[in-house]
């Protein structure tokens, strides 16, 4: 069959330009091409197409079968036919033979099945870059810009892709408008047809650590350490922070200059407020530490139960409790220790995280 020179060179610019190998669309065509085949011969079974490399021309071959007795004309060939056919091959029983079958006016069939096929390749191509350079952000912060509310859900641009912000990954009475831009964190990345779906999250605890990282340098470098994070989005985080350099405070470092840094950060999460105290192996001190802004008088801890007793002055209870407990809950949270706050007059205020 005559060449097409064209497809060859067309390939090899693709190839060049969006990094897609000329074999795997070569491939992909001859195998669509074998497809086209059935509605010819009505089965293609032993059917094979060959694109040459370099011309371009298709070539359509039945593979038969050499038998003494031909039962299926599609299947097999005789082997007086065959050594007629192909006098230069030397041919026993059993043998196969490609007769070439390639039926008039392929050459169109061809050109638009290669046409589709590397339109799809491209496709498929396109949305594998996409779906690696997404996947490596998973568990990380991203920017978006928020295109519209789908029911209850949010969704985002995130440059080549779009991302859904579902209801429960937001935070509770936050609303947008379209073109704001919002920080998002990575919960995960799928590879779908349609391209990859990424679902964020404006909730996830990971969020305020990344966003830490992203406007603090000492804890970006590594130097100051976030070693627990607790949050009730859009109310509240307890942090806990420490340095591996003793003249870096973590938690003034976290705080910024007349608290700039954290503040940049309470914009971002529209108002949340964040509390940052100093981390400790000791769990009691790391207990008084989680309950502040409360003073404790004393912190009993059993470890083995991982529970702590811890008494407050009397005027400090409802501070160390929080409204509606928050405060204590989230120290648990951050500590993983049960809390059982009482005031020093043994007025009872109780509380066991769930």
């Amino acid at each position: 069959m005559e060449g097409n020179k064209e497809l060859i060179e067309a390939l090899n610019q693709i190839e060049k330009e969006k990094d897609i190998s000329k074999e795997v669309l070569l491939d992909a065509m001859e195998n669509s091409l074998v497809a086209a085949c059935k509605n010819h011969f009505g089965k293609a079974d032993n059917i094979k197409v060959y694109i040459d490399r370099t011309t371009g021309a298709v070539s359509v071959f039945a593979e038969r079968v050499v038998v003494e007795q031909v039962q299926d004309p599609v299947l097999e060939i005789s082997l007086a036919e065959a050594t007629m056919k192909f006098p230069k091959g030397k041919y026993e029983l059993g043998d196969i033979v490609q007769v070439e079958v390639t039926p008039k006016n392929f050459g169109r069939i061809a050109a638009q099945k290669a046409k589709q096929v590397v339109v799809q390749k491209i496709r498929e191509e396109e949305r594998k870059v996409l779906f690696n350079q997404y996947y490596g952000r998973e568990k990380d912060i991203v920017t978006g810009i928020v295109q519209r509310y789908v029911g209850n859900n949010v969704s985002i641009n995130l440059g080549k892709v779009d991302a859904v912000l579902m209801e429960n990954e937001q935070i509770k009475g936050e609303h947008f408008r379209p073109t704001d831009r919002i920080k998002l964190y990575v919960l995960e990345v799928k590879d779908t047809t349609k391209g990859p779906k990424i679902t964020v999250s404006r909730t996830h605890p990971e969020l305020v650590k990344r966003l830490f990282e992203a406007e603090v340098t000492e804890v970006k470098e590594g130097i100051v350490e976030i070693k627990s994070i607790s949050r009730e989005a859009g109310d509240r985080t307890k942090m806990a922070v420490s340095s591996n350099d003793p003249n870096v405070d973590p938690v003034g470092a976290c705080v910024g200059l007349n608290g700039a840094r954290v503040n940049a950060i309470v914009n971002e999460l529209g108002g949340e407020k964040i509390d940052i105290v100093n981390w400790s192996d000791d769990p009691a001190e790391l207990i008084e530490n989680a309950l502040s802004p409360a003073k404790v008088v004393s912190v009993d801890v059993s470890e083995g139960e991982m529970s702590a007793k811890v008494i407050v002055p009397d005027y400090q209870l409802s501070l160390a409790i929080g409204r509606q407990g928050q405060n204590a809950r989230l120290a648990a949270r951050l500590t993983g220790y049960k809390i059982d706050i009482k005031s020093e007059s043994q007025v009872y205020g109780s509380y066991y995280e769930e």
